[in-house]
């Protein structure tokens, strides 16, 4: 064979170890037969790699999966459970959707994943968002993951520790028989910054342990031993990513990490080690999972690309306009959830008009303006994009804000700016429940979270079977892209002992895999 042809097998069979020796012309090269080679070649051989072996193996082994790799949360159950499950049994670890479901909805889709998973298949958990809109949310929910052994939450969204966050972490501790720290509930941090990543990677301040302690919530062991640990050993680095972003480039925010985590462990003492970092947002490729990994990351978590898998809780109709998209089809938009802090999240642009519309109704807000008071031509514009009066909308919002939020209710009452942003607060929300419903007549109003990835993967996968809406499956989404990253890991290893590793030969094609592979 020639020596692309021999360097052809070696990617493409990671698995397999690859023999190298010294031609006679001192030129490093693939050996066909390393028993027979000349002697004083110096024949050597690289170990195989194997998917598995991608990542941290102490990340695998504590969580129970095969795979370094997390198909994360989508909120409002896009993330259904039947994701989770499949996501499971493909040796990922699973989190549900959760964020933004009743307490009632969310015990119903934790009894549905116990029912379709054994007690052995234990990775997977669930998603605790930060609700400040939401007083008693973020208890009660807790309380649900405690009452039914959820062992597993990815916390998104909290720029600061909360009291049941703690809480959820410290009740989970306990001295194992050699003395050191067990931990029994996992807290999955995904932040986008420094600052808020620190005091995740650092033991929960005394001054929430002391309350705890003292309304009863935890004991004084309990407290005792959250001093000592992280309140997370697992934090996901939120890149650019789809819904709730900074924008914050991988290989920026990924070493940021890594430097924060240094400097808390020699602050606090906790064991850097102790602490593994994820890579998440634009993980959608497998150049970009080596990349990941190459980096040091501990594990990686897709999301925008799952919600376009046939498990998605999104709509046909909202999965088939992802499948569309290119890398450049994504924009910022009001977030639903903290709309008048002006935050806001990514979401698709192509097909739809709900980033524009919900811009305006941002920029009517910050004038000051009511309802009542804007211009006619606006009024109109408002009424048709809500699709009905706004004192109708008006009505629907005020009922369900008395039951969230008593005090918002009231102050709207005399607000007129405040009930205008209630309204939108409400549009923006069903823009996300119309694109997961699929509803006819209001596709322009879908509001579908997606980062670039999205596009990238479908340039990827285009004349491909995961170009067809129907093959995408998160089983042969994370496989093909677990696999790819090994070949290309592969690849990266023989170019840089010297090896003509040509660029072509850093591209992998999908293929359907067997479930039992």
């Amino acid at each position: 064979m020639s020596v692309s042809e021999n360097l052809d097998k070696a990617i493409t069979s990671p698995r397999e170890p690859v023999a190298l020796g010294y031609s006679s012309s001192n030129v490093l090269e693939i050996l066909q037969d390393r028993a027979t080679s000349p002697a004083g070649t110096g024949a050597l051989a690289l170990p195989p790699i194997y998917p598995e072996w991608l990542g941290d193996r102490l990340f695998s082994h504590t969580h129970g999966c095969r795979f370094n790799y997390v198909v994360g949360e989508m909120a409002r159950g896009i993330a259904t459970t039947r994701m989770v499950c499949e996501a499971v049994k493909a040796g990922c670890v699973g989190f549900y959707g959760s964020a933004g479901l009743t307490p009632q909805a969310i015990e119903a889709g934790l009894d549905e994943i116990r029912h379709h998973l054994t007690p052995q298949q234990t990775a997977w958990g669930a998603n605790l968002i930060h609700a400040p809109q939401q007083p008693g949310y973020e208890a009660r929910v807790v309380d649900l993951f405690l009452l039914k052994g959820v062992r597993r939450v990815s916390a998104s969204a909290f720029m600061q520790l909360s009291p049941d966050l703690v809480r959820y972490t410290a009740v989970g501790l306990s001295r194992a028989p050699d003395g050191s720290i067990r931990r029994e509930n996992h807290v999955f941090a995904k932040v986008s910054r420094a600052e808020v990543a620190e005091p995740f990677m650092a033991p929960a301040p005394a001054k929430i342990l002391s309350a705890l302690v003292a309304s009863g919530a935890i004991t004084p062991e309990q407290a005792e031993l959250a001093a000592q640990v992280p309140v997370a050993a697992e934090i996901t680095a939120e890149s650019d990513s789809g819904g709730h972003t900074d924008n914050r480039p991988a290989s920026v925010l990924f070493p940021s990490l890594c430097l924060a985590r240094d400097r808390v462990a020699a602050r606090t003492g906790v064991d850097a080690n102790a602490i593994r970092i994820g890579l998440a947002g634009g993980i959608s490729t497998p150049q970009a999972t080596a990349a990941a990994f190459q980096m040091g990351a501990a594990f990686v978590l897709t999301g925008s690309i799952n919600q376009c898998a046939v498990e998605s809780g999104l709509s046909e109709a909202g999965r088939r306009l992802l499948a569309k998209a290119g890398p450049a089809d994504m924009t910022m938009a009001p977030a639903a959830d903290m709309f008048e802090q002006g935050v806001e999240v990514q979401v698709l642009k192509r097909g739809t008009l709900f980033a524009m519309r919900g811009k305006r109704l941002h920029a009517m807000y910050r004038s000051g303006a009511s309802y009542e008071t804007l211009p006619q031509k606006d009024r109109d514009w408002l009424d048709d994009v809500l699709g009905e009066p706004f004192d109708a909308a008006w009505q629907k919002t005020e009922a369900y804000i008395q039951q969230a939020n008593p005090a918002e209710a009231k102050r709207a009452a005399a607000d007129g700016n405040k009930r205008l942003a209630l309204v939108a607060r409400r549009y923006l929300f069903m823009g996300a429940q119309w694109a997961r419903e699929g509803t006819p007549g209001r596709e322009m109003d879908y509001q579908i979270w997606c980062g670039p990835a999205m596009g990238v993967f479908n340039e990827w996968t285009r004349g491909t079977f995961l170009e067809t809406v129907e093959n995408r499956t998160v089983r042969q989404i994370a496989w093909n892209l677990l696999e790819g990253a090994a070949q290309i890991t592969r690849a990266g290893q023989l170019r840089a002992l010297g090896l003509p590793v040509s660029p072509s030969q850093f591209s992998y094609s999908p293929h359907h895999f067997s479930d039992d592979e």
